[in-house]
C-alpha cells in the first residue's frame, strides 16, 4: 500500500470516528437538526467552516505543501452552475428523507448498522448514475488525440507516489 492510499485511509478512519463521537451518524440527531429543533449540529459545522477557511488560506499564504504529494496548497475558484444547485437539492432531498449523508453512511457501516446498506447502495446508484449521465455528455473523442493517454486500471495517477 502507497502512502497516500495508507493516509486516505487512516484518515477515513479517524474521520468516521470523529463522526460517530459527535453524534453525526445518529438519525434522530440528524433529524433535530434539520427541524431546527437543536442547533448542536448546526454550530458544529460553523466551527468547522471557519477552522478550514481560515486554515486553508493560512497554509496558502504560508506557501505550504502536500505532505503526500508535494505540491503546493492551492485552488480555483468556478462560479455555480446549474448542475451545482441541481446536485446540492438533490442531496439536501436525500438527506432529509433518510436523516444521514454519506460521511456518516459509512461510519454507520462501520458499526455495524444494517439499516444502512440500502442507504449506501443509494449512495453508490447516485454516483454510477452520475458517471453514466457524464459518459453520454461527454463529446466524441478523435482517435488522434493530442492529450494524455488514458491511464489503464491499476496505474497510480500522476500525484501519487509508488512507495
Amino acid at each position: 500500500m502507497n502512502r497516500a492510499r495508507l493516509a486516505s485511509v487512516l484518515l477515513g478512519i479517524g474521520f468516521g470516528f470523529l463522526l460517530s463521537w459527535a453524534h453525526f451518524v445518529d438519525p434522530d440527531q440528524i433529524r433535530r437538526m434539520l427541524l431546527l429543533q437543536e442547533p448542536y449540529m448546526w454550530e458544529f459545522f460553523a466551527a468547522a467552516v471557519v477552522v478550514g477557511f481560515v486554515g486553508i488560506r493560512l497554509m496558502r499564504r504560508a506557501r505550504v505543501r502536500s505532505l503526500l504529494t508535494g505540491e503546493p496548497v492551492r485552488w480555483s475558484v468556478a462560479k455555480p452552475e446549474r448542475r451545482h444547485v441541481v446536485g446540492a437539492a438533490i442531496f439536501g432531498v436525500g438527506w432529509a428523507v433518510s436523516d444521514v449523508c454519506p460521511g456518516p453512511v459509512a461510519a454507520q457501516i462501520g458499526q455495524g448498522i444494517v439499516w444502512s446498506l440500502p442507504l449506501i447502495a443509494g449512495v453508490a446508484i447516485g454516483v454510477a448514475l452520475h458517471f453514466r449521465r457524464e459518459e453520454g455528455s461527454a463529446p466524441a473523442r478523435e482517435p488522434e488525440s493530442r492529450g494524455p493517454a488514458p491511464l489503464k486500471a491499476g496505474t497510480p495517477l500522476p500525484a501519487s507516489s509508488a512507495d
